[in-house]
This record gives C-alpha cells, structure tokens and sequence, in this order.
C-alpha cells in the first residue's frame, strides 16, 4: 500500500519523544504532507478543560489572516431584506422554513456554514438533531446568529474558522493547507493560539493545554513545546 509506505517514511522524520519549537514543527509537517492533494494542516488542542461544566465550555471563532485554503460554502436562515442582503452578499444559498424538509428528508448537506438571524432560530432548531451533532448550528458565541449578514458571510470567506471543546476536551481545528508558506502557516498558529489562551476559562484548575500537535490530514503528529507557547 503505497500510503502506507508514505506515512511510515514520514513518520520517521519525526522524533516522538521531542516537544518541537513551532517553526520546526511546521517545517516538518510540510516535508511530511505528500499526498497528491493538498492536505490540510490542522491543530490538535488538548486542554485541562471539563466540558460537562458550562462554565469550563470553549467555543469561539476567530479570522485566521491568510484563511484556510478552503471554499467554503455558507448556508443561511434569513427572511425579506435580510434574505436579500445575504444573497448580495455573496452567500451560496439563502431560504427559510422551505429548507427544513430538503434537509431533514432529503439530507441536503451541501454546505459548510450556517448563518442565522436570530427571528429564525426557532426555525433553525427544528434542524438541531440533523446540524447539532455535524457542529453546523449556529452560534452567538462563533458569530454565526447575527443581524450583520453581511459581516458574518465576509468573516467567513476571509477565513473565519470556529474552535470548540469535543467531547474529550481536545479541540481540532484547521490552521492552513499544507502548499501555504511557513509564514503564513506561523501567523495562522498565532492568531488561533492568542484566541484560544485567551479563552481560557477561569474555572479550570491545572495546566490549560496538556498537549498541543500539529499535523497534516495523511502525516504523522508533530507535538509542540507547550511551555513556549503559553509564556
């Protein structure tokens, strides 16, 4: 199996008894990411949090300054004028009471965001078994049940990703592809990192990240050096 020839080539590269420093980890990440697509680098976070108390929840959204590498296809709940706006906004689809059947029957999932505005919550729940556990409802706390349509749908295109507690309290998000250059993948980290620090519940006792690695979608896990990204 030739992947599997390749990720033990790459695995190799990796030292898995180190902590890596972040420039070095993306560097090696990289060199390892040889699928002949481009594969998406990706964050795995996992923190001292105990999602079963509210108040040790993370969940939030952050612009990333060079996006994600991805298009992303953003559905939203709106009515009248603010139908109209998401539309001249540039959403891909736009509807109301109409879609619930096309997505409870037919399971139409053709997309990766959902924007709501807040008059059709009520309508949106209806959908919370079928978007909940896909991590597509939207959220007050991500930005995604808002007035602003349009600052919502030019978030997202920009590069707006949301980051939350599993329930194993580890937090996997995407931070790039792999063709994007160090830098870019650097900043990213930052960006994502500063949020998610800073979201820091003040109920949690211990250390707040345990581990922190990085990957690309067919490579092996570079772990990071997490007292350096803390101080």
């Amino acid at each position: 199996m030739k992947s599997g020839k390749r990720y033990a080539e790459a695995f190799k590269n990796v030292d898995r008894t180190a902590l890596y420093d972040v420039a070095d980890a993306i560097a090696l990440v990289k060199k390892n990411a040889s699928a002949k697509f481009d594969e998406t680098v990706e964050l795995h976070i996992r923190t001292g949090c105990d999602g079963r108390h509210a108040d040790q929840q993370i969940r939030g959204a952050v612009v990333l300054p060079h996006g994600t590498g991805k298009t992303v296809r953003i559905l939203v709940f709106a009515k009248g004028p603010k139908a109209d706006e998401a539309q001249a906004a540039g959403a891909d689809y736009v509807g109301a009471e109409e879609l619930i059947p096309k997505i409870q029957n037919d399971g139409w999932l053709d997309f990766d965001v959902v924007v709501a505005t807040p008059d059709m919550m009520g309508v949106v729940g209806r959908l919370g078994r079928v978007l909940g556990p896909k991590g597509l409802m939207p959220n007050p706390k991500a930005g995604t049940v808002t007035m602003d349509v349009t600052k919502a749908i030019n978030d997202i295109k920009a590069g707006k990703i949301e980051y939350r507690l599993d329930k194993t309290n580890i937090i996997h998000v995407p931070v790039g592809k792999a063709s994007f250059t160090e830098e870019q993948l650097a900043d990213n980290f930052q960006t994502l990192m500063d949020a998610i620090i800073k979201a820091k519940p003040s109920t949690v006792k211990g250390a707040y990240l345990k581990s922190v690695a990085m990957t690309s979608t067919m490579g092996p896990g570079v772990k990071l050096n997490v007292a350096k990204l803390v101080n």
